[in-house]
């Protein structure tokens, strides 16, 4: 018999998770440009409405507040209904209520559209494994030189708004910023079916067959071979709770993460 972590083992590394790196790690790209919109639309929403500055700040902290109380709820719904799932949904969210934004016909509403929209980004960090780009930190564990590269999606989405609004704001307008905006969270959408369920969550769910499925073609990708055997559900342990956080042995640690981020 056989693992989920002993066949990613033995096939190794290969075509597959090229594919996969471009593909979750563009996500950082649709995140970043979502994020920072504000930071480039903030000076023109506030002459239009006639904003003071809580007003102005008020937009950032609803994105982030978005973000926070929905990763909660969408990590949740990851974990019953599966990672890929929720990651479709996320996009189909952000990329709804990112264009909605565009055509907010007052303050009020823009905030709220936006608030919706961080909602939705926060999915993206469900990823395929539950958490941003697990799955490819999983299977690509001893290529840590190679995942590094992940940060450079994010920073190019930071750097394509900042561009894309020095041209877009001073002809057609911040809306139309907002829509081009949105483009790369479409196009991403189109690319979810060369993206596969996590295999560790099939098997956490018993669906071994699907989760079988998935390494042969990660296999096939790759131009290995399986490990020889069945695969099998390898002993569960408890998960993990939020108290944990909490508890005297790891409280410094967790106090210490949460300042730091």
């Amino acid at each position: 018999t056989f693992t989920v972590e002993e066949a990613v083992e033995t096939i190794g590394f290969g075509r597959f998770h090229i594919m996969l790196f471009l593909i979750m790690g563009s996500t950082g790209v649709a995140e970043a440009m979502e994020i920072m919109l504000i930071a480039v639309v903030a000076p023109l929403i506030r002459c239009e409405w006639q904003l003071q500055d809580w007003q102005v700040a008020l937009v950032t902290t609803m994105v982030f507040f978005g973000y926070m109380v929905f990763s909660i709820v969408l990590g949740l719904l990851a974990d019953r209904y599966g990672r890929w799932k929720i990651l479709l949904l996320s996009f189909l969210w952000a990329a709804y209520f990112s264009l909605l934004t565009s055509f907010a016909p007052s303050y009020i509403w823009f905030v709220f559209l936006r608030a919706m929209v961080g909602g939705g980004v926060s999915g993206h960090a469900q990823g395929p494994e539950g958490k941003k780009n697990k799955q490819i930190i999983a299977m690509c564990s001893c290529f840590n030189s190679f995942l590094s590269l992940g940060k450079v999606f994010w920073l190019a989405g930071s750097l394509l708004i900042i561009g894309l609004a020095s041209v877009v704001n001073p002809t057609i307008g911040w809306r139309w910023l907002i829509r081009i905006a949105s483009i790369p969270g479409i196009l991403l959408i189109l690319a979810f079916k060369f993206i596969p369920e996590s295999a560790r969550y099939n098997v956490s769910t018993g669906n071994m067959e699907a989760a079988l499925a998935t390494l042969q073609r990660i296999a096939r990708m790759n131009g290995a071979v399986m490990p020889e055997g069945v695969l099998r559900e390898p002993t569960k342990e408890r998960g993990g709770r939020f108290k944990d956080l909490i508890h005297p042995k790891y409280l410094r640690t967790t106090l210490q993460i949460w300042i730091i981020w």
